[in-house]
C-alpha cells in the first residue's frame, strides 16, 4: 500500500504544523509521509514546541522551519491541512484540503501550550482514521 502524503501548513512553521508533522509520524508510522511548511516561515522551531514534544518522547529539535517552496516538490499530497494562515495559505496539489481552527500557542504558558499540543494530537488521530491509516497508540517516536 502506498504511503499517505500529508502536508501541514501554518504561518511560521514553528509550532502547530511542526507538532502536526511529528504526531503524523508518531501515530502513522511507516504508513505516512508527513511534511510541514509555513506561508511565512520563521526559520526556527519554537523551543516551547520542542519542549512540549520532548515530554512525549519526540525530538522536534531535528525539524527545520520550511517554506512552501521547499516542500512543493513532494506534491501531490493526499491531504493538506492548514491552521490559521488565512489568506496567506497558498494552493498545493492535493486530493483533500482541510482547515483546522487551532490557536497559535506561540505566546502561551506551558499548560495552555500543552493543551493545544494534545488537541493537535487528537486531530491527527482523527485524520489518519479518515484516511484509513492504522493509528499506532505509541507515544514515543524518534
Amino acid at each position: 500500500m502506498e504511503k499517505k502524503k500529508l502536508l501541514f501548513v501554518c504561518i511560521e512553521n514553528s509550532n502547530r504544523s511542526q507538532m502536526s508533522q511529528a504526531f503524523a509520524k508518531i501515530y502513522g508510522g511507516n504508513a505516512v509521509e508527513a511534511f510541514s511548511a509555513g506561508s511565512k516561515p520563521s526559520g526556527i522551531v519554537n523551543p516551547k514546541a520542542i519542549a512540549a514534544m520532548k515530554e512525549l518522547g519526540y525530538d522536534l529539535s531535528k525539524h527545520d522551519s520550511k517554506s512552501l517552496d521547499e516542500v512543493k516538490s513532494f506534491a501531490p499530497f493526499d491531504a493538506v491541512v492548514t491552521m490559521g494562515c488565512g489568506d496567506a495559505c497558498p494552493w498545493m496539489p492535493a486530493k483533500r484540503f482541510i482547515d483546522w481552527q487551532i490557536p497559535d500557542p506561540k505566546h502561551m504558558e506551558p499548560k495552555a501550550f500543552n493543551e493545544v499540543r494534545d488537541f493537535i494530537g487528537e486531530k491527527i488521530k482523527e485524520l489518519l482514521k479518515e484516511l484509513n491509516v492504522q493509528v499506532s497508540d505509541t507515544t514515543t517516536a524518534s
